[in-house]
């Protein structure tokens, strides 16, 4: 409702409306202008809107619930506050992105040329030595330029050695030299070094003669030298074939065999034929036939191995033993010993029968002969006596050239092996005492043979950590069993035909597969030295070892588990033996005695027949 101005009282104090009570606040703008009249209620609940500032001021005012008459003062105009607007700030704009200028640079000063004088002219060796930093520092102004310390001068003259001395291996390597020790000597002869040294082996030897020819040849003088002296033995040989038709002698690669030695190749050979068949033929019938339970038979066996308890202990000389041996019935033990003196021993009382003596010195190794009743026995006094069981020497057998370890019947009983520290292997003839075989390849001494049960092969073991194969039908060497980090001392063929063990320092035995040619499983079997490993003879179902650690362990082959660990010396187990149904092993030891270690069974076990 508007209101007009003349229509409002003149008194401003004639007319005044009963005030309502306050319900909010007034505003910025109504407090301004209710400050500005006199005698004015405050207007409530909705505030006054003024119209624009005139000299007759214009009041909207909404119908309240009470009537409200204002009371204007007309010589008083109102106040009005304007409204303050925020200063609005323009937008800057984004900065321009200045190009780089690129300048040019100065140019760098031009250096004078250094006018070198040409290098001397070098050798191609020089050429293939030197490196590019020696090319720098070639030269006499280089030497203007810096000046080299004498550490550095010092490393550099070590590095040329090094170079120099990688050279020489390399020439070395690539030089022939002779391997036959005469040859050797020969050849130092000839270039008037001295043929020996004091305590020079014939590796060493040969490894100075190598060294020699490599200076030589860095010189330049090898060959006219060699040319010589070839010139030399040309006219000296030409001289002797005129005077007796005699010329220079020869020295081929291999050595010639013997006319026994063939015909023992043959015997061999034909034996090897019908053993092999017989084997393979057996395998193929337990393979084939359902009544065959391989596996409840070595069940049985390795049983019968896990019960092996102590039956009996004997003193067996007054110094400590070193081997042992069944006979191939089992009835009869032979024992050796440091005295030198071997005895037999019948079983299973362990009762001595008689004495065997006949070494000069100490008794290393005794066997049994598979085939009849003969023994033999190897000894340090480098030589292997063939006994019978009524204490008789047949034969002796002589020819190493130091001290013998081990020895080993072939399986037809006609021949013997023996190994011995001249890092050689011997073959005899048993029936003759001829010496059939030398067999070099170890680089050490030899300590361990074996025979395989084929009679085809043979196995040694040396101080060299290698096992080899040998093949007895051709002398040639076909397998090198390279795994054990310290000397071999035992070594066996298992009766199957294709498991080969062996044992050694390293404590460790290895079992090796003759098919695949490398080794089968790593038996970790002791704590000290491995110093016999032996399959069953029988069927190859466990194997023994003995060791330095005063015990002997038993092992299936089927797993290489432990089975049983034969613990009763005090001293260190130097060799044991197994009976060919596996019911006795016998161990001997460093405290002199004999202990015999029985399995036995019950009648129903008894009764059980393994084939």
């Amino acid at each position: 409702m508007e209101v007009d101005e003349e229509e409002t009282p003149k008194n401003p104090t004639s007319a005044v409306s009963e005030p309502s009570p306050p319900t909010s606040l007034p505003s910025d703008d109504q407090t301004t202008t209710t400050t500005a009249t006199t005698n004015l209620p405050v207007l409530q609940p909705p505030p006054v809107v003024l119209s624009a500032p005139t000299p007759q001021a214009t009041y909207i005012i909404p119908p309240p619930p009470l009537a409200i008459v204002p009371a204007i003062v007309p010589a008083i105009a109102p106040t009005i506050v304007p409204t303050i607007v925020p200063p609005i700030v323009p937008a800057i704009a984004p900065i321009p992105s200045i190009p780089p200028v690129l300048r040019s640079l100065a140019p760098l000063p031009l250096r004078p040329p250094i006018i070198r004088p040409p290098p001397p002219p070098t050798t191609a060796e020089q050429n293939a030595s030197d490196s590019d930093s020696d090319h720098e520092d070639s030269g006499p102004n280089r030497s203007m330029d810096f000046e080299i310390s004498e550490e550095s001068k010092q490393v550099r003259e070590r590095q040329e050695k090094a170079k120099q001395d990688l050279l020489l291996k390399r020439r070395a390597y690539a030089l022939a030299v002779p391997t036959n020790d005469s040859a050797v000597r020969a050849r130092l002869r000839r270039l008037g070094e001295p043929i020996t040294l004091f305590g020079e082996r014939e590796m060493e030897r040969r490894d100075r003669l190598r060294m020699i020819m490599v200076k030589l040849d860095a010189e330049g003088q090898l060959d006219k030298l060699l040319k010589a002296h070839e010139d030399e033995e040309a006219a000296n040989a030409a001289t002797a074939e005129e005077s007796d038709g005699e010329g220079p002698q020869q020295y081929p690669f291999y050595t010639e065999g013997s006319k026994e030695l063939l015909q023992a190749r043959i015997d061999i050979t034909k034996y090897s034929i019908v053993k092999a068949a017989s084997r393979l033929e057996r395998a193929r019938r337990r393979r084939d036939d359902p009544d065959e339970d391989f596996d409840a038979e070595m069940d049985w066996a390795l049983k019968q191995a896990g019960g092996l308890e102590l039956d009996c202990s004997e003193i067996g000389d007054d110094r400590p033993l070193t081997g042992c041996s069944f006979s191939h019935d089992g009835k009869t033990l032979a024992t050796c010993a440091m005295s030198g003196a071997t005895k037999l021993w019948s079983m299973p009382q362990v009762k001595k029968i008689a004495p065997l003596k006949g070494h000069m010195e100490r008794a290393t190794d005794v066997a049994f002969s598979p085939m009849h009743n003969h023994l033999a026995t190897a000894s340090a006094d480098r030589t292997a006596i063939l006994w019978n069981t009524e204490g008789s020497s047949l034969r002796k057998f002589e020819g190493h050239l130091d001290r013998l370890a081990r020895v080993a019947f072939h399986p037809s009983g006609k021949y013997l092996g023996t190994a011995s520290f001249d890092k050689t292997w011997r073959l005899w003839d048993i029936e003759t005492g001829v010496e059939l075989l030398l067999q070099e390849g170890h680089s050490r001494s030899v300590y361990g043979i074996c025979f395989h049960h084929d009679g085809s092969l043979v196995a040694s073991c040396g101080l060299d950590a290698l096992a080899r194969v040998w093949d007895l039908r051709t002398g040639r060497s076909i397998l090198a069993l390279e795994g054990h980090v310290k000397p071999v001392f035992g070594i066996s063929f298992s009766p199957n035909g294709y498991h080969l063990a062996t044992g050694g320092e390293d404590n460790t035995c290895r079992i090796w597969d003759l098919r695949k040619k490398k080794s089968l499983y790593i038996i970790p079997a002791h704590s000290n030295l491995v110093s016999q490993v032996k399959f069953d003879p029988q069927e190859g179902y466990f194997l023994a070892t003995a060791s330095y650690d005063m015990t002997a362990k038993v092992w299936s082959a089927r797993d290489f588990k432990p089975i049983k660990t034969l613990s009763g010396h005090e001293s260190k187990v130097t060799s044991l033996d197994i009976v060919g149904d596996g019911q006795y092993i016998a161990t001997v030891s460093h405290d002199r005695t004999i202990k015999l270690w029985s399995s036995r069974s019950n009648g129903k076990d008894k009764a059980m027949d393994i084939d």
